[in-house]
C-alpha cells in the first residue's frame, strides 16, 4: 500500500458520501483512524466534530440524525472505542435513525495476534445495524477504488433505507496512517452521465418511493371503517414528515378521535387538532367511563405508545387493529390479532380518506352515523373535561411537581423549537402533561431501546442542528449517567436548556410493583432503597460549574421565568428543579383522581376511583 494510493481511497469514500447526501461528521480522536479523519476535515462540504467521548460522541450523532432526518457519519478508532458507539447504535436501530458509522481497525495481519488496542470489530454491532462491510485495504486498482465508492453510496442509502437506522462500515489500514495529498487536490471523480453533462452524480444512488395501497385494498378497508362507528386512531412515535396534517384528515374522515403520544407529533403543530387528544393517558384507564367506550376498531400509526393504560386498553378491548408501517415493521407489543399495513402513513391515512367521503357522507342520520357522532362527542368532551381538571390542578398547586415543566413549554416555546424528554419518569409526565399547540414544537426521545443512557449527548446533537432553542427535561440519574455530555457540550459549544427533575434517586420506581416491598411483612423493606431508590446525596451545581456552565435551582414560581431566561442564552444551562419521591406519587394520584372525576361528569356519571398513573420500566 502506498501513501498516494492510500490518500486517494479514502478521499474517494468521503467524496461519495457527500455526494450521497452527507453533510455532517463527528469524529472521536484516535491514530488509526488518521485517514478518514483527515479526508473528513479536508472536505469542504462537510461540518466536522470532534468529540473525545465515544459513548457520548455517538448519542450526540444520533441527536443530530433525529432532528436534521439526515444521515451522520461517526468515526473512531480501532479497539475498545468503537465498542462505546454500541448503545448509540442500538438505540439508532430500534428508532430508525441513519447513522453511518465508520470504524477504523488494524489489518487482518495483526488481529488475534495480541497487537495493542485490537479486537474483532467485524460485524460488530450484530443484528443492531441495517448492513455491515469492511473495506479492502487501499491499492492502485481501479476495481478497488470502483468498490470503495459504492459502499460509501450503499451505506448511505442503506442508512435512509425502509426502515431507516445505522450501518457499519470497518475500515482496516496498514501503516503509514498519513496519506499524502490530504490538504491538496482532491481526486477526479467524475460520476456516471446521468443526464448531467457535468457529471458529478454519485456512484452509487438509491431512489425510493413510499409504498401506497391498492384500490382494492383501499376499499376493503374504507368498507369496514364506514361499517365501525366505535373506532380510535392511535398516533405513536413516529418521524410525521407530512403524516400529521394527512392523520388529522383522516380522524375528520372517520369520525375517530385521535389519542395522541407526545412523540408522534400529533400534539403540536399547524395541522387541525379537532379530534386530537392529549389526555388519552387518563381516559383510557380502568372504570365506568372506558368500559362504556371500549373500540371495536383501532388503526395505529408509528411505534408502540408510551402510555401503559392505552396499552392495556387495547388488550382489554381486542379491537380489530390495523398497524400502518411504510417501512414494513412489525412492531405490535399487546399480541393482539393485527393486518399489517405495510404502506406509507401519511399516503395511506391521505388515501382512505379520500375513500371514506362517498361512504361516510356528512350529515347521514342512518344508525351507524348516529353512533359514529355520539361516539365522537363522548370522546372530545372527556378530553375537555380532563384537559381543564388538569390545567386547574396544576394551576393552584403551590409545591414542585414533576410533570410541570411539559404543561409549561408550549406557552414559552416558539415555532422551530424542540423538546427532549429523558426515558423513565419524564417522558411519561411528558405523556401526560404536554397540552396540544398550534407551534410547530418538535418532541423527541430516546424510545427505541427506552434507556436512560446518552440522553444529554443525544440533545446536545439536536441543539447543534435545530433551528430552535432545544430544551431537554431528565431525571437525576440520567443526568449522572452522561456527565460525559458536560465535556461535550464545552467542546461543540451548543446552547441547551436542561431541567434536571432531582428526587435523588430512581422515581419511577415508586410507581411500579417493586415499591410494594416498602410495606411491612413484604420483600426486602430495608432493601429497597439500595436496589431501586437508588439515592445517591450527589449535589449536581458544583459539577455543573466546574465543567464551565450555568446552575440555577428552581421551584414551582420561578421555573417558567427561568425556563424562558435559559432559552436565550448561549452554551450550557441547567435548571434543578427538587422534588420528592413518595410525594411525588401522592401529586400523580390526586391528578389522576380529578382527572377521573371529570371524565366521570363529563358523559353523566358519577365520580370514579383513580388508581397510580400508568407506568411502565
Amino acid at each position: 500500500m502506498t501513501a498516494q494510493a492510500l490518500s486517494v481511497l479514502v478521499r474517494a469514500f468521503v467524496e461519495e458520501l457527500v455526494r450521497a447526501g452527507v453533510r455532517e461528521a463527528v469524529i472521536c480522536p484516535g491514530s488509526r483512524s488518521t485517514p478518514l479523519a483527515l479526508a473528513l476535515a479536508a472536505h469542504d462540504g462537510l461540518d466536522t466534530r470532534v468529540l473525545i467521548d465515544e459513548r457520548s460522541a455517538g448519542f450526540f450523532a444520533l441527536g443530530m440524525a433525529r432532528t436534521s432526518e439526515r444521515p451522520i457519519v461517526l468515526l473512531a478508532t480501532s479497539g475498545t472505542a468503537v465498542v462505546n458507539f454500541a448503545p448509540a447504535v442500538v438505540e439508532a436501530s430500534l428508532a430508525r435513525v441513519p447513522l453511518v458509522v465508520v470504524t477504523a481497525d488494524r489489518p487482518a495481519e495483526l488481529r488475534d495476534r495480541g497487537a495493542p488496542q485490537t479486537i474483532d470489530q467485524v460485524r460488530l454491532y450484530g443484528s443492531h445495524v441495517r448492513w455491515s462491510t469492511e473495506l479492502p485495504l487501499a491499492d492502485d486498482t481501479p476495481e478497488t477504488l470502483a468498490h470503495v465508492r459504492s459502499v460509501a453510496g450503499r451505506a448511505v442509502a442503506t442508512a435512509l433505507g425502509s426502515p431507516a437506522g445505522p450501518v457499519h462500515v470497518n475500515a482496516p489500514f496498514r501503516e503509514p496512517l498519513v496519506p499524502t495529498g490530504t490538504l491538496g487536490a482532491w481526486p477526479e471523480l467524475p460520476g456516471p452521465d446521468r443526464g448531467d453533462p457535468a457529471g458529478g452524480h454519485a456512484f452509487s444512488e438509491a431512489t425510493r418511493g413510499p409504498r401506497r395501497l391498492s384500490r382494492a385494498d383501499l376499499a376493503r378497508m374504507a368498507d369496514r371503517i364506514a361499517a365501525t362507528p366505535r373506532g380510535l386512531i392511535v398516533a405513536g412515535p413516529m418521524e410525521t414528515s407530512g403524516a400529521a396534517e394527512a392523520i388529522a384528515g383522516l380522524a375528520v374522515a372517520t369520525g375517530y378521535p385521535i389519542l395522541a403520544d407526545p412523540l408522534s407529533g400529533m400534539r403540536t403543530g399547524p395541522h387541525d387538532l379537532s379530534h386530537v387528544l392529549a389526555r388519552g393517558d387518563q381516559l383510557a384507564r380502568p372504570g365506568p367511563w372506558i368500559d362504556r367506550h371500549l373500540p371495536d376498531l383501532v388503526i395505529r400509526f408509528g411505534a408502540m405508545p408510551t402510555s401503559k393504560p392505552l396499552v392495556e386498553l387495547l388488550r382489554h378491548a381486542q379491537p380489530a387493529l390495523y398497524v400502518v408501517d411504510g417501512d414494513a415493521g412489525w412492531r405490535e407489543a399487546t399480541l393482539l390479532p393485527a393486518e399489517f399495513v405495510h404502506a406509507d402513513g401519511a399516503a395511506t391515512a391521505s388515501d382512505l380518506a379520500g375513500a371514506l367521503v362517498l361512504r361516510i357522507p356528512p350529515g347521514d342520520d342512518d344508525e351507524i352515523a348516529v353512533q359514529r357522532r355520539k361516539w365522537t362527542g363522548d370522546w372530545l368532551a372527556a378530553e375537555a373535561a380532563a384537559d381543564r381538571t388538569m390545567r386547574a390542578w396544576l394551576a393552584d398547586l403551590d409545591e414542585p411537581f414533576e410533570g410541570a415543566p411539559f404543561a409549561l413549554l408550549p406557552e414559552i416555546l416558539s415555532d422551530d423549537a424542540v423538546v427532549w424528554a429523558g426515558s423513565s419518569m419524564p417522558v411519561r409526565d411528558l405523556d401526560g402533561w404536554l397540552p396540544t399547540t398550534q407551534r410547530a414544537i418538535r418532541i423527541e426521545a430516546n424510545r427505541g431501546a427506552n434507556g436512560i443512557d446518552g440522553v444529554m449527548s443525544a440533545a446536545l446533537g439536536a441543539a447543534a442542528v435545530a433551528r430552535g432553542p432545544v430544551v431537554l427535561v431528565l431525571g437525576d440519574l440520567s443526568f449522572l449517567h452522561d456527565l460525559g455530555a458536560l465535556v461535550t457540550a464545552r467542546i461543540a459549544d451548543v446552547p441547551l436548556t436542561v431541567v434536571v427533575i432531582n428526587n435523588d434517586g430512581g422515581g419511577i420506581f415508586s410507581f411500579l410493583p417493586q415499591a410494594a416491598t416498602i410495606a411491612p411483612g413484604v420483600g426486602l423493606p430495608d432493601r429497597y432503597e439500595q436496589l431501586f431508590g437508588t439515592p445517591h446525596g450527589i449535589a449536581l451545581g458544583p459539577i455543573v460549574e466546574g465543567l464551565g456552565h450555568r446552575h440555577r435551582l428552581v421551584d414551582e414560581r420561578s421555573l417558567a421565568a427561568a425556563l424562558g431566561d435559559a432559552i436565550r442564552q448561549s452554551g450550557l444551562t441547567v435548571l434543578e428543579l427538587r422534588t420528592d419521591r413518595p410525594r411525588n406519587v401522592e401529586l400523580h394520584r390526586q391528578a389522576a383522581a380529578a382527572a377521573a372525576a371529570a371524565i366521570a361528569r363529563s358523559s353523566g356519571g358519577g365520580p370514579e376511583a383513580a388508581g397510580a398513573p400508568g407506568v411502565s420500566s
